[in-house]
């Protein structure tokens, strides 16, 4: 159970007396600081570890359990100073647009998942199947893969036109609307920054523009932006380049009506940006209310503390790269910036990605290979889940006092199985994760989700 976070706000009537809202308790909106003036201070919330450790024969589980007890309990508060109001982003997903502080105040997290972690479209894995088997198993909203969206229109007269395009969308947000689940995000929004040829560049601001269009269809106000991984030579490695150009499309963003928000991902296969600490200096040098973070587990842990091209699956030093990596997430995030996480494990290989490796790709790093076919859903130990993303999500959930959407965001081979079974079992070991995240970490989530027995008739 989290301890209860108290605002510090000024004097009613006062000249900064206007509502602040905590981003995390509203799913679909950043917090907004409507103080005009002054400082805002977020004490951390009282911990209460729980004291039911794995089983001795699982000693990393332990390891890591002890590691989220010691960290949590050594970390100070973190003090957040905000000095100018921000603009207020209207909710498309509402009736009426009404202003944040008339929004509920304690929204707790809630499910979510990526459309193509329930099985892959080019395996017969339809969407509407997919948001069946989503709504069955108590999943609340779902991050869009283009992908899927994509696929459907494909299959309309005529092709994949961008008439069509907005038409599949029309499609998905019908469907998603009769199975009472949100759409997240539109997600991958890709190769984007830093990119050295600058006509590919002017090619993505017209795509950018046609998205805010499916995006708007689609009901919702977020796009997710991966950290880019095309090879080096076609990245800039200057910074500053990096960041004019996400300010662009936040600019972008913030001219539409209503306005879009985006969530930038640092993936562990990164060019330039593969921490969580890059991107968070990268949405902090970005300066922007409508961009702001995500935080992916797998990505987290497979970067300073999972190697697949090492025999033990691990880094050197793993475990004290996690304990330095977590005691600088929770002194330094700003919390009212992380716009949703994702939560996954991923599968210790058997051995090493090199050459010779059924999953080795000589085009791209071992790691992208590992992520894209090897993530576990979280706590999924019997299936060879091993990265500390206990440790992890207790930094985010009591460290951070995050609340809002957690999806799972799983890419495995399983889903690119033909099998008709896929989406079902899918659903079903998502949700299973979600009641171990739950229990493990302690989360206060909505409870307003679909019974088990509530069946929907699936179309395959």
């Amino acid at each position: 159970m989290l301890g209860r976070r108290r605002d510090r706000r000024p004097a009613p009537g006062s000249p900064s007396s206007r509502v602040c809202v905590d981003p995390g308790r509203w799913p679909h909106r950043p917090l907004i600081c409507r103080w005009s003036y002054g400082t805002c201070c977020f004490p951390l919330p009282i911990l209460h570890v729980r004291k039911a450790f794995p089983p001795p024969s699982q000693p990393h589980l332990v390891r890591h359990t002890l590691l989220a007890t010691q960290i949590l309990s050594s970390i100070s508060p973190v003090r957040v100073t905000h000095n100018s109001p921000e603009p207020h982003l209207p909710c498309p997903h509402t009736s009426s647009y009404s202003p944040l502080s008339q929004r509920p105040r304690n929204m707790p997290s809630q499910l979510g998942i990526c459309s193509i972690s329930l099985g892959r479209c080019f395996a017969g894995h339809s969407l509407e199947h997919k948001l069946d088997m989503a709504r069955k198993h108590g999943f609340q909203g779902i991050e869009l893969f283009h992908e899927d969206l994509y696929d459907i229109a494909q299959k309309l007269p005529g092709g994949a036109t961008p008439e069509n395009e907005l038409e599949a969308a029309r499609v998905i947000q019908r469907l998603c609307q009769e199975r009472n689940l949100a759409i997240i995000c539109l997600q991958p929004f890709w190769h984007y920054e830093a990119l050295v040829d600058r006509q590919e560049h002017e090619k993505r601001i017209e795509k950018l523009q046609f998205w805010f269009q499916l995006a708007h269809v689609l009901g919702t106000d977020l796009i997710q932006v991966p950290s880019n991984f095309l090879p080096a030579d076609q990245v800039s490695a200057d910074f500053s380049l990096a960041v004019a150009d996400l300010q662009k499309m936040a600019d972008l963003g913030l001219a539409q009506s209503p306005p879009f928000r985006f969530v930038y991902e640092a993936l562990s296969f990164g060019t330039r940006c593969d921490t969580w600490e890059k991107s968070w200096e990268t949405v902090q040098a970005v300066d922007r209310p409508n961009f702001g973070l995500c935080l992916d587990t797998f990505n987290m842990a497979g970067r300073i503390y999972g190697d697949p091209t090492s025999p033990t699956g691990c880094t050197q030093d793993c475990d004290q790269a996690v304990a330095d990596s977590i005691a600088r997430l929770v002194s330094t995030v700003d919390v009212r910036k992380l716009f949703y996480i994702q939560v996954v494990d991923a599968k210790r290989l058997d051995k090493p990605l090199v050459e010779g490796h059924e999953f080795y790709n000589a085009d791209q790093p071992p790691r992208m290979s590992w992520a894209r076919t090897s993530r576990l859903f979280y706590g999924e130990t019997e299936h060879g889940a091993y990265l500390p993303i206990t440790a992890i999500s207790k930094a985010i959930f009591q460290g951070l006092g995050f609340q809002g959407w957690v999806s799972m965001e799983l890419f495995n081979n399983r889903a690119t199985e033909e099998d008709p079974a896929v989406p079902a079992e899918l659903a079903s070991r998502g949700a299973r994760a979600w009641q171990k995240l739950i229990r493990d970490v302690g989360l206060e989530v909505d409870n307003n989700t679909v019974p088990v027995d509530d069946r929907v008739s699936a179309s395959l």
